[in-house]
């Protein structure tokens, strides 16, 4: 078992879509799990040229950013990759009631080379010629839970246990294996796909329900909702679909 943090103690990473002559005082603030990455920099983008509004994104693991919010971090709205976060932060009063939308539906598949193996199922991994396999941490990463969970589910995770590098988000899971650090990642589907690696979607009847909440103590709520109105509307849904999502509402 392996444990890697490759950008300190909470694996965070900034993305600021703000202008330069825009004060980042006056962007909208959102914290968003590492799955969102590629996608919310694309609709934040589309969502300035449609509003003005500038948005300054803060992406890490979900569980991470649910305790920076406790602690008062300044955040205006919170995309989570597991709606229990957000109904966490709702009883505790650090999400604005009534705020509360799903907003996608997340999948998960396995990373790979596919020159070193053609062909790559979860039964695989099994296989001696493996020797490390990325997941993020089930402790604060709803993926790593959910990778865990499948691992637990299909009867390989007793046999795979030792060769687990765990990863601060799921997108640094899918570093470990750019990097040549593991063979195979969980990986989200969302992340997947702007990776020159192979990536083989794995079928659950459980994705992961994504919600996201406006923070209590922002004082940029009108904006905040705004932007979730937005990431709910046919258009900032076809863009989650794009990136790897399920829609939780039926698309017209």
């Amino acid at each position: 078992m392996y444990l890697i943090g490759f950008v300190g103690l909470l694996g965070i990473i900034l993305f600021t879509g703000c202008a330069e002559d825009q004060p980042d005082e006056q962007a909208l603030t959102v914290a968003a799990a590492s799955d969102l990455y590629h996608v919310f920099s694309e609709l934040g983008e589309a969502f300035t040229e449609e509003t003005g509004i500038q948005v300054r994104f803060t992406f890490g693991a979900t569980g991470q950013l649910t305790q920076q919010i406790r602690h008062g971090a300044p955040f205006d709205l919170f995309a989570a990759a597991d709606e229990t976060y957000i109904d966490q932060l709702l009883e505790a009063g650090f999400i604005e009631t009534g705020s509360k939308e799903v907003y996608a539906l997340g999948q998960i598949g396995l990373i790979f080379a596919e020159d070193q193996f053609p062909e790559m199922s979860v039964e695989r991994l099994v296989s001696p010629h493996i020797e490390r396999i990325a997941i993020a941490n089930p402790e604060h990463a709803p993926y790593g839970r959910k990778a865990k969970e499948i691992l637990q589910e299909l009867g390989v995770w007793d046999y795979v246990q030792e060769k687990i590098v765990y990863a601060d988000s799921v997108r640094q899971a899918l570093q470990v294996v750019e990097t040549g650090n593991a063979e195979v990642g969980l990986v989200a589907a969302a992340i997947a796909q702007h990776s020159p690696l192979s990536f083989e979607l794995i079928e659950t009847d459980e994705p992961l329900v994504q919600a996201l909440g406006i923070v209590k103590a922002s004082k940029r709520k009108e904006e905040a909702r705004l932007f979730s109105d937005f990431i709910l509307s046919p258009k900032g849904q076809e863009m989650l679909i794009n990136y790897g999502f399920k829609s939780p509402r039926p698309q017209h």
